[in-house]
């Protein structure tokens, strides 16, 4: 209640608010500190999940090959699973193999035709060449300077073991430098490293890296296997 004295406004003493005063700082606090808890929680979570990666399945007559794409590349993670779900992978074959390097397949008329056009790279010095890596092939950078990637083709990394002075060799040559990680990866399950930053890798092989060996050791005429070795792909989830 306020009174008038003296030319001043005076506020009442009031006991029941003084009493009742702490109470509601208390639990002012207490309820800012959960919500400071949640929030700390939700954040933490955003950061821990990570969206489900794509997963295929590519057969042929030497078995399947289970692999994932990568979100980290979603124009080549989408292409591949329009060209999958379409069904325009099934009866391509596995046009260019060479031993101790890599799998190629995905084209039409034994590799000559493409399912699509080209389109933007997505290189990333996130990922490298190790074993068992799908990628996009492109034509070379005489014709292609800015790395565009082929519209359906693609590669499947078998590599070899690389020695330190291989890799040591590989820097001088082309000017890279690998990271610890590279470098384990490059001497223990191998892989291709002369061409990390030029191609877009996209997916990884989880299951069946023993067809890929089979396929790259299957008869060829030159670089094309002989007979052909056909596939079909299968969207497993998205």
């Amino acid at each position: 209640m306020l009174f008038l004295g003296s030319g001043s406004l005076i506020l009442e003493r009031n006991d029941s608010w003084s009493y009742f005063c702490p109470s509601i700082i208390a639990m002012k606090k207490t309820f800012l500190l959960c919500l400071c808890l949640l929030v700390s929680y939700i954040s933490q979570s955003q950061k821990t999940v990570k969206p489900t990666e794509p997963m295929v399945l590519i057969s042929t007559s030497y078995g399947d090959i289970k692999l994932k794409l990568y979100n980290e590349t979603p124009l080549h993670r989408d292409n591949f699973l329009k060209l999958a779900d379409s069904g325009q992978y099934n009866g391509s074959s596995f046009h260019r193999v060479i031993q101790g390097f890599m799998v190629q397949g995905g084209g039409k008329n034994k590799g000559i035709e493409e399912m699509g056009s080209q389109f933007q790279g997505e290189i990333y010095p996130l990922f490298h060449h190790k074993r068992g890596v799908l990628s996009a092939a492109r034509t070379g950078d005489q014709i292609n300077p800015s790395r565009r990637s082929s519209g359906s083709q693609f590669y499947i990394v078998q590599g070899r073991v690389f020695t330190e002075a291989d890799l040591k060799q590989v820097e001088f040559q082309t000017g890279k430098k690998f990271t610890p990680q590279q470098i384990k990866d490059y001497t223990t399950i191998g892989g291709a490293p002369h061409l990390d930053g030029a191609y877009t890798i996209f997916g990884e092989v989880l299951e069946g890296m023993d067809v890929v060996d089979k396929i790259a050791a299957s008869p060829k005429k030159g670089e094309a296997p002989d007979p052909e070795i056909f596939m079909t792909v299968k969207v497993l989830s998205k």
